[in-house]
Parts: C-alpha cells; structure tokens; sequence
C-alpha cells in the first residue's frame, strides 16, 4: 500500500486525537511566550546596524565604552502671541533647576542658555540611571516642567530628551496600534463571514492567527540573541502572520467544506484538505520563506532581523495549518457551519458556474493581444513615478506633526540648531597620540565655526574615552535631515576628516550620525539589491519549472510579478513622495520612500505572488490536461480558482491596509504598498495579464513540453483541486468514500475525473455504496477486488485499516 503524504498522516492523527492536538498546541503557543518573555529582547546596536562609513563611526564610538547619560533638554520660550521677557524667563529657569536638583532622578542640571536670538533658554537636565529604561522614570521630571510652567503666566515650557521623547512616542504609537487592532480584527472577521456565511468558521481562521502571531513574538525574542532584533520586528510580524494564517486556515477551511457538501464523510473531507489544500499551504509557506531568505543576501542587520521574524511567523503559520486546525474541524464537525448568517450562507452555498467571472475574462479571452497591451500599458502607467523612486531613512522629519512631543522637537531645534540633526564625528588611535587627536578637532571645529552649513548655537564638545584611545565630537547642522543642506555639510565633514586626521599616525577616522546612515544605507542596498533580486528571481523560475515543467510558464511567472512590483513601486512614490495624499492618509511627507521597504516589500510580494500564480496556472493546466483548449483551459481554471483567490487578496488587502492607518511612515508606507501590490496582482495581473497572455500564447504556453506530456507524469503540483493523479491508481491503493476504484476500471487515467466538474458521485444522485449496481458488481460497503472500504454513508463511520482508529464518530 503507498504511503500518504506527510500532510495526510498528520492531518488523519489530529482529527483522530482533536484534544491531545489542540492541547499540545496550547502548550506550545504558551512556552513560547513563556521561554520569549524570560529571555528578552536583544535588540540591534548601533554598531551592529551600521554600515559603509557611519557603521564604522558607530564601531569606533562603541569602542569608547562612553558612559551613556539620559539627557532632558527644557526649552522657554513665550507662549504663542506674547512678548518674550527674558527676565521672567530666567526667574522660570531659576525656579525649574531647584524643582529639578530636588528630584532623586536627576544627577545634575546645567546652567540655562540663551538662544542665538535671544528668544529662548535652554536648561539640559542629566538623569541617573541608564538610558533603556529612561522612559519608565521620567514622569516626575515632566511633571516638574509642567507645574513650572503653570507657576509662570506668559510662557511655555517644552521637554525634549531621552526619556521624554521615548515615552511621548510611544504613548502616540502606542494608540495607534490599539485603533489598528480593534479596527483589523472586526474587518477579518467581517471579511470571513462574507467567505464563508458562518460565525464559527469566520473565526476559526483569526483565532488561529493570532495564536500564530503569539507564538511567533515568542521564537522571535529567542531568535535575537542569535540575530540581533530590531524594533520593527513584532509589527512585522503581527502584519505576516494575519495575512498569511488568515489565508492558510481559508485554503484549508474552503476545500474540507466542499467535500462535505459532496458528500464525503467528515473525516475524510479532512483528509482531502490536507491532501490538496495543506500541500498547497506547504508550497505557498515554503515559497514565502525561501524568499525571505534572500534578504539575507542583504548582509545588513536591520533586513536579517526582518527576514528572521518574518520566516518564524510564516512557518508557525503553516505548522498550525497542518495540526491544530484539522483537530479543531474534526472537534467542532459540522458545528463549524453555525451560526449562520443567513443572507451570506445562501450566498457562499449557492451552486452552479459563476456569471461574473466569465464576463470579467472576456476581453482577455476574445482579444487577447488587445487586452494584453491595454492592461500592460495600465500597468506600465501606474510604475513610471518608480523612475524618480528617492530613499532615507526614517527619522523624526517623518513622523506626525500633530504628535505633542514632535512639536517640541521642532521648537527646540528652531532655537537650538545643534539638537536638531547632527553629525557624529570619531576617531580612534594610540592612546599617546591623544593630545594630537584633540588639536586636529578643535582645528576640525574652527573651520565649521566659519560656515553657514554648520550650527553655531553652541560650542561643540569633544569627549575622550577612559583609556584615551577614542574621542569623538557631535557637530549640528540647521537643516533638516531630509535636506540639501544636510547632505552637502556630511559631505564637506568627510572630506575635512580626514584631511584633520593627516598629521595623526595610526588614526583611524569616520563621520557618522542619522544623515550619513541614510546616505550609506541606501548606497549598500543598491549595491546588494542585484544580488537579492537575482536570488528571488532564480528561485522562481526553478520552483514554476520544478512544478510546470515548462520555461515558458517560468519566464511569464517572472515578467508578471516583476510588472505587479513595478505598479505597486509607483503607487508608493505617487502617494508618498508627493503631498497629494497627506490630508487623505493624514502623514507628513518626507519626499522619499523609506530606504528598507522596496527590497522588504519586492520579496514578499514575490513570495505572496507565487502562492496565488502556481494556485491559478495549476488549475488552467489541470483543464489543458483534459483536452480542453487553451482558451477553454484559461477560462475553467480562472473560474474555478477566483473564489479562493479573490477571498484570499481581500483578507491581505484588509490587514495591510490597517497599517496605512498607522502615524509612523514606515508602517503607513509598508502597508499601503503590500495592500496595492496584492489587489493589483490579484484583480489586474490574474484577471486581464494572465489570461491574456496565455491565451495569446496558445501551445507555447507547455513549452517546452507539450499537453500529452502531463498524461504520462504526475498531475501538476499544487493545485488546491488535486484529489488525485493523472495515472492508473495502483491496485493496493486503498480508497476512500468518493475515491473507489472498481474492477477492470482504471478511472483517472484522463478521461473519467469524477472530480473534475462533470460527476460528483456522492453529491446526492449517485452513491454506488448504497445498494446500487455499478459495472455488474453488487457493492454493500464490504471489501472488493482486494480493496478496503468504507461503510455506507449514514451509517457510523468505520475505518478498515490497522492505522485507523475505530472511533465512533457518525456522519
């Protein structure tokens, strides 16, 4: 007897032992967390984020051992429409550094100073303690600012720092994401009962996922104390792990509910899903993680981290497609149809071909090379501002100005330039040298003194390390990171550097700070982009040959995702490089994509992408294989695949779109490309390009194969509708309730597929096991030719062979 596929197996232990399947899930979602929670998060430095001239910079600093110090900065000014008065404003100043030496938070308090114009006085607070946790104690220091200012009429008194900007932030984004959770969760669930008309089975699915997503926050914390993490990490996955365990539980939840209406016992409904659907889920989390490997490729911290979480979240994705939710259908039974919401459950059981989707293909079926160049040139059109594609950095110029502590930040470096974007000059030498390391700064330092690309609020001050080896200086510059300016006083600074540094043997030099990383970030993704996209690209073309036998359906799987890419890449310059859109989406431009985000968002749309191209082209060369037509074929695969695809797109496109939602930039950016990259290649690409293009090339689409060539080999893999095998079933096979074979027949040899639309056994007009004649043969549900069966259907369900359990379960 063959033995099944390891989905089956797995599937066919679950439902047969539901509790000790769930229980062990529980188990295991629970020690992740557990194990997460008590080893911590270790995050990424900045000496281990950095890279080209600003990640050594960061090196050689952190080689310094310097003492980390949180730093409030308390800025007075007068409050909008009223007149300075520098004297109250120095009373206020007076007042505010007694309140602050009084604190036990606080180590020492600075002398107030002036700004360049005389409208404001800076006060910089220095708190005990390290700077992770400054956040959690800087309470009684704003609180001091604030009962200050209230004791003061006139003026207002702003807190910018290390504690106060992190605790100001994350409140706002905090918020944030709590709207975005309560708006993602009932937008699921509403999606879902439009797929499946049921409240049970609409929740299934999103309970699974974020288990998934539980569970995956756990194994990523683990994970960092091997690749560093970074903060982006649990978003990311809380974003992967909804969209792909949503569409995971959908594939499995869709196929187990079309055998039962078939007819096929419960059971073996179960097994049929993980047949078909469970493998399809296997290749799809398979695909998605090998392309998320490639980010790898990337040799920079920040993508590791990404492609790491990302990797954790789809594999858990898959392992509880595979477990847990066979056990919980096989529990729940046909319980899993309840409630029923009765408008959409008429709706989602409706019988019969569908009337809108043949309408949808026929232009591309009827004037194929017209729809091809018309949907292209769309295309084509939506990805031309992708030409003028700028990257940076996030930083704080992107974030909302309507956040409190942001607008601070803009009062305190309009009067202290210096506080605003500054650059990080670092140098490292033998320790004699030293007084010759402080002379060429201070040289360095008088030659920005006297220009205009430089701050001059404040004197810059130069630190030296304990054992004298490191010393470093921050020097500011009065524009803003986004700039001209900016970029042009980073570049003077590295050619000054070095030039300082001449008359130092053994010194060792480098400018780094927010700018220069932005600059030499986005220099090392272009020249590590061709190595990732060439990655991604070859793993395509051998998984579509590996499944398709064919270089021609390869190359076109390619061209298609590579034109998806290329529109989404324009919409995201068109919205986000422009203002138009910031009222729409409420964010504050920056003129630029953020640096990290084609790259992240090029590999999972490609991984996305081949889920949905191998689903579709399967079913299409399924009907080839029959002897249809191309255009036949195009037309019954879309048709049949659609449901699934399209239920699929639309749960991605709700969960990403979420995150457009978000304040920060990067979130808002991130999901509004992966929502436009999804919808247009699940409605445009699959609709019109693909059909199109198919139909267009007629016979050269098996190229370099042919149609009879599928008849002698295995039917294609991965179709979710794959219940068998285009070969003669062997005769120790056992068969299932609408899988017999019978005597001197051989039924899936290409020309009888009861499963293929023309007969359906067991889906109330035929059933062959319940007393009728079929081929002269008397069947009762006893065995046969040498077969095992099954008991008639109605009767208790009754395994027959050793590895199946005897349980009673009734149909």
């Amino acid at each position: 007897m063959r033995k099944k596929p390891a989905t089956v197996r797995i599937a066919r232990w679950s439902a047969t032992h539901p509790w000790s399947a769930i229980g062990l899930w529980v188990v295991f979602v629970a020690l992740c967390l557990f194990l997460g929670g008590a080893a911590g998060t270790n995050k990424i430095s900045d000496e281990e984020s950095g890279v080209g001239d600003s990640g050594r910079a960061g090196r050689i600093t952190a080689a310094g051992d310097f003492p980390e110090k949180p730093e409030e900065n308390v800025l007075i000014t007068a409050e909008t429409g009223r007149t300075f008065d520098v004297g109250v404003a120095r009373d206020a100043a007076q007042d505010l550094s007694q309140r602050m030496k009084a604190l036990p938070e606080v180590e020492s308090v600075a002398p107030a100073a002036p700004s360049p114009d005389g409208k404001a006085l800076l006060i910089t607070v220095t708190m005990k303690g390290d700077t992770e946790n400054a956040d959690q104690r800087v309470q009684p220091l704003l609180d001091v600012s604030a009962a200050t200012e209230k004791a003061h009429d006139g003026l207002r008194i702003d807190e910018v720092g290390t504690g106060s900007t992190a605790k100001g932030l994350s409140e706002t984004l905090g918020e944030d994401f709590k709207k975005a959770e309560l708006i993602s969760l009932p937008l699921t669930l509403l999606i879902l009962l439009v797929v499946f008309g049921a409240v049970i089975a609409a929740g299934v699915p999103v309970v699974l996922a974020l288990s998934c997503v539980a569970a995956a926050i756990g194994l990523s914390t683990l994970a960092s104390h091997v690749l560093p993490e970074t903060s982006a990490v649990s978003n990311i996955i809380l974003l992967m792990g909804m969209a792909v365990g949503v569409d995971y539980s959908l594939f499995y939840l869709k196929r187990e509910r079309e055998e039962r209406q078939k007819g096929v016992a419960h059971i073996d409904a179960i097994e049929i899903a993980a047949k078909t659907s469970g493998h399809t889920v296997v290749v799809s989390g398979t695909t998605v993680i090998v392309s998320m490997a490639g980010l790898y490729l990337a040799d920079e911290a920040t993508f590791a981290s990404l492609a790491t979480g990302s990797i954790i979240v789809v594999a858990v994705a898959v392992l509880a497609s595979l477990t847990v939710l066979p056990a919980l259908l096989a529990k729940l039974g046909r319980w899993v149809d309840r409630p029923r919401v009765p408008f959409l459950w008429r709706l989602t059981m409706r019988s019969g071909d569908s009337k809108l989707w043949p309408v949808l293909l026929r232009p591309a079926l009827v004037r194929p090379v017209l729809t091809l160049v018309v949907s292209v040139g769309a295309l084509l059109l939506l990805a031309l501002p992708a030409l003028d594609m700028k990257l940076k950095q996030p930083g704080s110029d992107d974030l909302s100005r309507d956040i409190p502590v942001v607008q601070a930040m803009d009062r305190l470096t309009e009067a202290f330039p210096s506080k605003g974007t500054v650059h990080q000059v670092a140098v490292r030498a033998p320790a004699d040298r030293a007084d010759e390391v402080e002379a060429a700064l201070g040289g360095l330092l008088e030659r920005t003194a006297g220009n205009e690309l430089f701050a001059h609020d404040q004197t810059p001050a130069i630190r030296e390390s304990a054992d004298k080896q490191v010393h470093t200086v921050q020097v500011g510059t009065p524009h803003s990171p986004k700039s001209d300016g900016a970029r042009d006083s980073l570049e003077l600074l590295r050619a000054w550097v070095p030039q300082a540094m001449e008359s130092v043997p053994g010194a060792e030099s480098a400018v780094g700070g927010k700018v220069a990383q932005g600059v030499d970030f986005t220099g090392h993704l272009e020249d590590r982009m061709p190595w990732v996209v060439g990655f991604i690209l070859l793993l395509t073309f051998v998984t579509m040959v590996g499944i398709f036998r064919s270089l021609a359906v390869a190359l076109s799987a390619i061209l298609l995702n590579l034109l998806s890419a290329a529109a989404s890449f324009g919409v995201l310059v068109a919205v986000f490089q422009h203002t138009w859109a910031e009222g729409l989406l409420d964010f504050h431009s920056s003129g630029a994509v953020v640096s990290w985000l084609p790259l992240f968002l090029f590999v999972v749309l490609f991984g996305l992408s081949m889920d949905y191209h191998v689903f579709v082209v399967s079913r299409i060369r399924e009907a080839a294989l029959k002897g249809a037509t191309v255009k036949d074929a195009v037309r019954e695969g879309i048709t049949r695949s659609a449901g699934v695809v399209t239920s699929a797109a639309i749960v991605m496109v709700g969960v990403f779109a979420i995150f457009g939602t978000l304040s920060m930039v990067e979130f808002k950016q991130l999901g509004v490309g992966l929502a436009a990259a999804i919808l247009l290649d699940a409605v445009v690409i699959r609709v019109f390009v693909l059909p199109a293009l198919m139909t267009a090339l007629g016979k050269w689409n098996w190229w370099p194969g042919d149609r009879s060539a599928g008849r002698r080999g295995q039917h294609a893999a991965g179709s979710d509708d794959d219940t068998r095998q285009l070969r003669p079933v062997p005769a120790a096979q056992p068969h299932y309730a609408g899988q017999q074979h019978y005597s001197g027949q051989q039924p899936y040899t290409g020309q009888q597929q009861p499963y293929a639309g023309q007969q359906q056994p067991y889906a109330g007009q035929q059933r062959p096991y319940a007393g009728q004649q079929h081929s002269g043969q008397q069947h009762s549900g006893q065995q046969h030719s040498g077969q095992e069966g099954y008991a008639p259907f109605g009767t208790a369900y009754q395994p027959q062979h050793r590895d199946h359990r005897p349980d009673s379960w009734q149909q």
